[in-house]
């Protein structure tokens, strides 16, 4: 395990404690990263309890993560007050709550707010959400990979769209046309839940 310092506010740095999920208000904090897992951790959990630290404390805390006992922190945004917009915005905390739930058919979209080809597919995707708004069984939903982590997530390129299936198949990352009669034709024949009448027009 190396050991380094970092204050934050030098450009490098500033750079870390945004990929760390570090904010000004977390300081000081005592963070580890797994490069080959890409998994960080949070000493204290939630609490970042540095006040506690010892040097009996933090070797007991990286003893866990080397064993892989100790929980990966993962950055999340707060859960938004209102989320009844036809796409469904899923943040790091809810992230098994709304995109692994196993009743309903769930499409992803992995997206930062940055990339062109994102906010080019930004309408597309509120017009695929307002089709099946209607339909309780299926999720159209976006995820800001920027701000949000979710434990078995590896997002190389933006955007990313991947399809969770209800009942809790393995899930599938689309590769087809990007515009709305695309998405459409591939969801009627990939979801259960469009697939079994649950969605009724015409595609």
């Amino acid at each position: 395990m190396l050991f380094s310092f970092s204050d934050g506010t030098v450009d490098i740095q500033e750079k870390l404690a945004d990929f760390m999920g570090v904010t000004d208000a977390d300081l000081p904090t005592l963070r580890a990263i797994l490069p080959a897992k890409m998994a960080k951790y949070r000493y204290g959990g939630e609490t970042d309890e540095t006040t506690s630290l010892t040097t009996e404390k933090v070797g007991e805390w990286i003893e866990s993560i080397l064993a892989g006992t100790a929980k990966p922190h993962l950055k999340t945004e707060p859960v938004p007050e209102d989320n009844s917009g036809p796409v469904k915005v899923v943040v790091g905390s809810q992230f098994d709550e709304i995109v692994m739930d196993e009743t309903k058919d769930v499409f992803v979209k992995y997206y930062a707010p940055w990339c062109g080809h994102c906010k080019k597919l930004a309408p597309i995707w509120e017009e695929l959400g307002e089709f099946y708004k209607e339909n309780q069984n299926i999720v159209i939903a976006k995820f800001d990979s920027t701000a949000n982590e979710a434990e078995g997530v590896d997002v190389r390129g933006y955007p990313t769209l991947i399809f969770y299936p209800r009942g809790g198949a393995p899930s599938v990352n689309y590769e087809g046309e990007r515009d709305l009669e695309g998405f459409k034709t591939w969801l009627s024949e990939n979801a259960e839940t469009v697939k079994d009448g649950a969605q009724k027009d015409d595609l």
